[in-house]
Protein backbone atom coordinates (compact mmCIF):
# COMPACT_ATOMS: atom_id res chain seq x y z
CA UNK A 1 0.00 0.00 0.00
CA UNK A 2 1.56 3.50 -1.17
CA UNK A 3 1.49 5.92 1.70
CA UNK A 4 -0.58 9.08 1.20
CA UNK A 5 0.72 12.73 1.46
CA UNK A 6 -0.95 14.86 4.15
CA UNK A 7 -3.34 17.27 3.05
CA UNK A 8 -1.99 20.71 2.88
CA UNK A 9 -2.73 23.14 5.53
CA UNK A 10 -4.50 26.14 5.13
CA UNK A 11 -2.71 29.13 6.59
CA UNK A 12 -5.45 32.09 7.51
CA UNK A 13 -5.11 34.99 5.22
CA UNK A 14 -5.08 37.10 8.50
CA UNK A 15 -2.27 35.87 9.73
CA UNK A 16 -0.13 35.65 6.54
CA UNK A 17 -0.74 39.50 6.20
CA UNK A 18 0.34 40.10 9.75
CA UNK A 19 3.56 38.70 9.04
CA UNK A 20 5.14 41.61 7.79
CA UNK A 21 3.65 44.36 10.19
CA UNK A 22 5.05 42.07 12.87
CA UNK A 23 8.73 42.26 10.88
CA UNK A 24 8.15 45.81 10.59
CA UNK A 25 7.69 45.96 14.54
CA UNK A 26 10.51 44.00 15.48
CA UNK A 27 13.03 46.37 13.01
CA UNK A 28 11.16 49.71 14.47
CA UNK A 29 12.03 48.63 17.90
CA UNK A 30 15.77 47.56 16.50
CA UNK A 31 15.88 51.37 15.06
CA UNK A 32 14.83 52.68 18.35
CA UNK A 33 17.36 50.60 20.61
CA UNK A 34 20.32 51.95 18.36
CA UNK A 35 18.91 55.48 18.34
CA UNK A 36 18.83 54.78 21.97
CA UNK A 37 22.33 53.42 22.64
CA UNK A 38 23.71 56.58 20.09
CA UNK A 39 21.88 58.96 22.01
CA UNK A 40 23.32 57.79 25.73
CA UNK A 41 26.97 57.84 24.50
CA UNK A 42 26.86 60.93 22.70
CA UNK A 43 25.23 62.73 26.47
CA UNK A 44 28.00 60.12 28.03
CA UNK A 45 30.69 62.20 25.87
CA UNK A 46 29.03 65.73 26.23
CA UNK A 47 28.79 64.68 30.28
CA UNK A 48 32.65 64.25 29.97
CA UNK A 49 33.58 67.14 28.39
CA UNK A 50 31.55 69.29 30.64
CA UNK A 51 33.44 67.95 33.48
CA UNK A 52 36.81 68.10 31.83
CA UNK A 53 35.78 71.99 31.13
CA UNK A 54 34.72 72.01 34.93
CA UNK A 55 37.76 69.98 36.43
CA UNK A 56 40.51 71.84 34.60
CA UNK A 57 40.78 75.02 36.67
CA UNK A 58 41.09 72.91 39.63
CA UNK A 59 43.91 71.02 38.00
CA UNK A 60 45.35 73.83 36.67
CA UNK A 61 45.27 76.01 40.08
CA UNK A 62 46.44 72.62 41.90
CA UNK A 63 49.31 72.18 38.77
CA UNK A 64 50.78 76.22 39.58
CA UNK A 65 51.06 75.32 43.40
CA UNK A 66 54.02 73.00 42.54
CA UNK A 67 55.48 75.40 39.90
CA UNK A 68 57.54 78.42 40.63
CA UNK A 69 56.42 82.33 39.53
CA UNK A 70 59.19 82.45 36.83
CA UNK A 71 57.65 79.11 35.15
CA UNK A 72 54.31 80.65 35.71
CA UNK A 73 54.93 83.92 33.62
CA UNK A 74 56.71 82.40 30.44
CA UNK A 75 54.87 82.63 27.41
CA UNK A 76 54.80 78.64 26.51
CA UNK A 77 52.22 76.75 29.31
CA UNK A 78 53.41 73.71 31.92
CA UNK A 79 50.62 71.22 32.19
CA UNK A 80 52.85 68.81 34.00
CA UNK A 81 54.63 70.09 36.49
CA UNK A 82 57.44 67.54 36.58
CA UNK A 83 59.88 68.72 38.30
CA UNK A 84 58.05 70.87 40.83
CA UNK A 85 58.99 72.02 44.03
CA UNK A 86 56.75 72.35 47.48
CA UNK A 87 58.84 75.63 48.31
CA UNK A 88 54.73 77.51 48.02
CA UNK A 89 53.26 75.57 50.11
CA UNK A 90 56.00 75.93 53.01
CA UNK A 91 56.09 79.27 52.32
CA UNK A 92 52.20 79.36 53.15
CA UNK A 93 52.66 77.05 56.19
CA UNK A 94 55.35 78.71 57.31
CA UNK A 95 53.57 82.09 57.56
CA UNK A 96 52.31 82.85 60.94
CA UNK A 97 48.82 84.68 59.45
CA UNK A 98 47.79 81.67 57.33
CA UNK A 99 47.46 79.75 60.70
CA UNK A 100 45.32 82.80 62.40
CA UNK A 101 42.93 83.10 59.54
CA UNK A 102 42.68 79.68 59.59
CA UNK A 103 41.70 79.25 63.18
CA UNK A 104 39.12 82.38 62.48
CA UNK A 105 37.75 80.60 59.24
CA UNK A 106 37.22 76.85 61.45
CA UNK A 107 35.63 79.00 64.18
CA UNK A 108 33.07 80.63 62.09
CA UNK A 109 32.59 78.21 59.92
CA UNK A 110 31.58 75.33 62.93
CA UNK A 111 29.36 78.46 64.66
CA UNK A 112 27.46 78.79 61.43
CA UNK A 113 27.16 75.23 60.51
CA UNK A 114 25.82 74.74 64.13
CA UNK A 115 23.79 77.35 64.39
CA UNK A 116 22.15 77.32 61.05
CA UNK A 117 21.12 73.87 60.83
CA UNK A 118 19.82 73.57 64.34
CA UNK A 119 17.73 76.69 64.06
CA UNK A 120 16.57 75.43 60.14
CA UNK A 121 15.67 71.79 61.56
CA UNK A 122 13.14 73.24 64.32
CA UNK A 123 11.97 75.53 61.74
CA UNK A 124 11.14 73.16 59.36
CA UNK A 125 9.59 70.80 61.62
CA UNK A 126 7.27 73.63 62.70
CA UNK A 127 6.24 74.87 59.53
CA UNK A 128 5.93 71.27 58.16
CA UNK A 129 4.19 68.82 61.23
CA UNK A 130 2.62 71.62 63.41
CA UNK A 131 -0.79 74.03 61.48
CA UNK A 132 -0.62 77.64 63.54
CA UNK A 133 -1.66 81.46 62.56
CA UNK A 134 0.62 82.78 60.94
CA UNK A 135 2.32 79.62 59.13
CA UNK A 136 2.19 80.64 55.38
CA UNK A 137 2.80 84.04 56.31
CA UNK A 138 5.83 82.66 57.47
CA UNK A 139 7.34 81.00 54.76
CA UNK A 140 5.98 83.96 52.04
CA UNK A 141 8.65 85.95 54.60
CA UNK A 142 11.21 83.25 54.33
CA UNK A 143 10.86 83.73 50.65
CA UNK A 144 11.07 87.24 50.15
CA UNK A 145 14.09 87.55 52.32
CA UNK A 146 16.02 84.94 50.38
CA UNK A 147 15.64 87.20 47.26
CA UNK A 148 16.53 90.29 49.38
CA UNK A 149 20.15 91.14 47.67
CA UNK A 150 23.06 90.63 50.63
CA UNK A 151 24.73 93.58 49.74
CA UNK A 152 21.67 95.89 50.26
CA UNK A 153 22.23 94.78 54.34
CA UNK A 154 25.51 95.56 54.72
CA UNK A 155 25.05 98.76 56.41
CA UNK A 156 21.84 97.65 58.54
CA UNK A 157 24.01 94.77 59.72
CA UNK A 158 27.01 97.12 60.31
CA UNK A 159 25.44 99.18 62.49
CA UNK A 160 23.88 96.44 64.33
CA UNK A 161 26.79 94.32 64.76
CA UNK A 162 28.69 98.08 66.14
CA UNK A 163 26.36 98.65 68.66
CA UNK A 164 26.70 95.20 69.74
CA UNK A 165 30.06 95.34 70.37
CA UNK A 166 30.40 92.70 67.82
CA UNK A 167 32.47 94.23 64.68
CA UNK A 168 35.93 92.09 64.29
CA UNK A 169 35.00 88.77 66.61
CA UNK A 170 33.85 85.62 65.38
CA UNK A 171 30.28 85.79 66.99
CA UNK A 172 29.49 88.38 64.96
CA UNK A 173 30.34 87.40 61.84
CA UNK A 174 29.01 83.96 62.45
CA UNK A 175 25.98 85.67 63.17
CA UNK A 176 25.61 86.87 60.43
CA UNK A 177 26.44 83.88 58.44
CA UNK A 178 23.61 81.99 60.43
CA UNK A 179 21.26 84.76 59.00
CA UNK A 180 22.10 84.82 55.42
CA UNK A 181 22.39 81.26 55.54
CA UNK A 182 19.31 80.41 57.69
CA UNK A 183 16.35 81.11 54.63
CA UNK A 184 17.58 78.87 52.17
CA UNK A 185 18.11 76.27 54.91
CA UNK A 186 14.63 76.26 56.02
CA UNK A 187 13.38 75.92 52.97
CA UNK A 188 15.33 73.19 51.86
CA UNK A 189 15.19 71.47 55.18
CA UNK A 190 11.19 71.64 55.00
CA UNK A 191 11.23 69.83 51.89
CA UNK A 192 13.03 66.79 53.42
CA UNK A 193 10.51 66.55 56.41
CA UNK A 194 7.02 67.49 53.63
CA UNK A 195 8.82 63.92 52.11
CA UNK A 196 8.27 61.88 55.38
CA UNK A 197 5.24 60.41 55.94
CA UNK A 198 3.76 61.83 59.30
CA UNK A 199 1.91 57.91 59.29
CA UNK A 200 5.29 56.58 60.13
CA UNK A 201 5.57 58.52 63.49
CA UNK A 202 2.10 57.62 64.19
CA UNK A 203 2.31 53.99 63.53
CA UNK A 204 5.32 53.76 65.76
CA UNK A 205 3.17 55.70 68.26
CA UNK A 206 0.51 52.70 68.29
CA UNK A 207 3.75 50.10 68.56
CA UNK A 208 3.48 52.02 71.65
CA UNK A 209 6.60 54.68 71.48
CA UNK A 210 5.59 58.21 72.54
CA UNK A 211 5.99 60.91 69.75
CA UNK A 212 9.43 61.60 70.64
CA UNK A 213 10.55 58.40 70.87
CA UNK A 214 8.59 57.87 67.39
CA UNK A 215 10.35 61.23 65.70
CA UNK A 216 14.18 60.34 66.84
CA UNK A 217 13.35 56.67 65.78
CA UNK A 218 11.60 56.64 62.73
CA UNK A 219 11.27 60.10 61.06
CA UNK A 220 15.12 61.15 62.04
CA UNK A 221 17.07 58.53 60.56
CA UNK A 222 14.74 59.40 57.37
CA UNK A 223 15.99 63.23 57.70
CA UNK A 224 19.85 62.99 57.80
CA UNK A 225 20.07 63.30 54.08
CA UNK A 226 18.23 66.64 54.25
CA UNK A 227 20.64 67.59 57.59
CA UNK A 228 23.68 66.68 55.65
CA UNK A 229 22.66 68.56 52.69
CA UNK A 230 21.91 71.78 54.32
CA UNK A 231 25.28 71.16 56.37
CA UNK A 232 27.34 70.79 53.37
CA UNK A 233 25.67 74.30 52.00
CA UNK A 234 26.35 75.86 55.41
CA UNK A 235 29.83 74.40 55.15
CA UNK A 236 30.62 76.16 51.58
CA UNK A 237 28.92 79.39 52.22
CA UNK A 238 30.49 80.04 55.65
CA UNK A 239 34.02 78.44 54.45
CA UNK A 240 33.98 80.52 50.76
CA UNK A 241 32.55 83.58 51.78
CA UNK A 242 34.15 87.07 51.07
CA UNK A 243 32.03 89.94 50.66
CA UNK A 244 30.61 89.90 54.52
CA UNK A 245 34.06 89.28 55.83
CA UNK A 246 35.07 92.27 54.14
CA UNK A 247 33.01 94.45 55.98
CA UNK A 248 32.69 92.56 59.31
CA UNK A 249 36.26 91.86 59.88
CA UNK A 250 38.43 94.86 59.68
CA UNK A 251 41.44 94.17 61.65
CA UNK A 252 44.41 92.28 60.00
CA UNK A 253 44.28 89.50 62.76
CA UNK A 254 40.80 88.50 62.52
CA UNK A 255 40.50 87.79 58.90
CA UNK A 256 39.31 84.65 57.35
CA UNK A 257 41.17 82.78 54.91
CA UNK A 258 39.41 84.44 52.11
CA UNK A 259 40.37 87.79 53.25
CA UNK A 260 43.76 86.28 53.84
CA UNK A 261 44.52 85.30 50.25
CA UNK A 262 43.35 88.26 49.16
CA UNK A 263 45.93 90.18 50.94
CA UNK A 264 48.27 87.61 49.81
CA UNK A 265 47.68 89.27 46.55
CA UNK A 266 47.82 92.68 47.29
CA UNK A 267 50.58 92.24 49.65
CA UNK A 268 53.31 93.08 46.88
CA UNK A 269 53.14 94.53 43.63
CA UNK A 270 54.61 91.73 41.67
CA UNK A 271 52.14 88.95 42.82
CA UNK A 272 54.12 85.50 43.80
CA UNK A 273 50.97 83.25 42.03
CA UNK A 274 53.04 80.18 42.83
CA UNK A 275 52.44 81.25 46.39
CA UNK A 276 48.66 82.31 45.72
CA UNK A 277 48.13 78.89 43.98
CA UNK A 278 49.40 76.87 46.91
CA UNK A 279 47.47 79.14 49.49
CA UNK A 280 43.95 78.33 47.12
CA UNK A 281 44.78 74.46 46.94
CA UNK A 282 45.04 74.27 50.39
CA UNK A 283 41.78 76.45 51.55
CA UNK A 284 40.40 74.08 49.11
CA UNK A 285 41.68 70.77 51.18
CA UNK A 286 39.09 71.05 53.87
CA UNK A 287 35.79 71.59 52.14
CA UNK A 288 37.31 68.42 49.78
CA UNK A 289 37.78 66.75 52.87
CA UNK A 290 34.49 67.47 54.11
CA UNK A 291 32.24 66.53 51.50
CA UNK A 292 34.09 62.96 51.54
CA UNK A 293 33.39 62.66 55.11
CA UNK A 294 29.55 63.60 55.23
CA UNK A 295 28.99 61.84 51.23
CA UNK A 296 29.25 58.59 52.89
CA UNK A 297 26.90 59.71 55.75
CA UNK A 298 24.60 61.05 53.45
CA UNK A 299 24.56 57.25 51.63
CA UNK A 300 23.93 55.64 55.39
CA UNK A 301 20.80 58.16 55.14
CA UNK A 302 19.10 56.95 52.86
CA UNK A 303 18.80 53.52 54.06
CA UNK A 304 18.45 54.25 57.57
CA UNK A 305 15.22 53.88 60.12
CA UNK A 306 13.81 51.66 57.44
CA UNK A 307 9.95 50.69 58.04
CA UNK A 308 9.29 47.72 59.35
CA UNK A 309 7.35 45.43 56.41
Amino acid sequence: MSATAPPPVAVPAVATAAVPGAVRAVRHRRRVRRRSRLARRLLGVLAVAVALVWAFPIYWMVSSAFLPTARLQRPEPTFFPVDGTLANFRQVLTDESFAASFRVSLAVTALTLAGAVLFAFVAALAVSRFRFRGRKSFILTILVVQMIPAEGLFISQYAVLDDWGLVNSVLGLSIVYVAAILPFTVWMLRGFVNGVPIELEEAAMVDGLSRTQAFFRITFPLLAPGLVASGVYGFLQAWNEYTLALVVMTEPGERTLPLWLQGLVEANRATDWGVVMAGATLIAVPVIGFFLLVQKRMSAGLVAGAVKG
